[in-house]
This record gives C-alpha cells, sequence and structure tokens, in this order.
C-alpha cells in the first residue's frame, strides 16, 4: 500500500509551513496532492520524493526549468 501523509506531516518532512503548502496548491506549484473529501488533503509520498527530485540542481547558474 502507499504511504500517505497529511498536509501536515508533508509540509513538517519537507520543512515547509502547511500555509506554504495551501498556497502552492492554489497557485499549481508544488508536489501533486490528493483531495480526500470537502476539505481534507494528503500527499503521496511518491509524488512527494518526485518532487524533491525534480528540485536537484548541479550549480547556482543551471535555471529552475532545466530539470
Amino acid at each position: 500500500m502507499k504511504q500517505i501523509w497529511t498536509a501536515r506531516a508533508a509540509a513538517e518532512r519537507l520543512g515547509l509551513s502547511v500555509s506554504t503548502l495551501a498556497k502552492w496548491r492554489v497557485a499549481g506549484e508544488g508536489p501533486k496532492w490528493i483531495k480526500l473529501g470537502n476539505a481534507k488533503v494528503a500527499y503521496d509520498e511518491a509524488d512527494l520524493i518526485e518532487w524533491l527530485d525534480s528540485r536537484k540542481r548541479q550549480s547556482t547558474s543551471e535555471p529552475a526549468d532545466a530539470a
């Protein structure tokens, strides 16, 4: 079974605030997320890892969209 995290757990694990993740969801940024019911949000661990991997850079001069 997949490892699913609450928004709070995902934020803590990523070192971000729950508010930052919420703002990114509205803007269509950040990791993929899952809507459960009317207000509950969750994150699949595999999606968080994929998103983190997409943020890796070799150099400070590398453009953000080069990944």
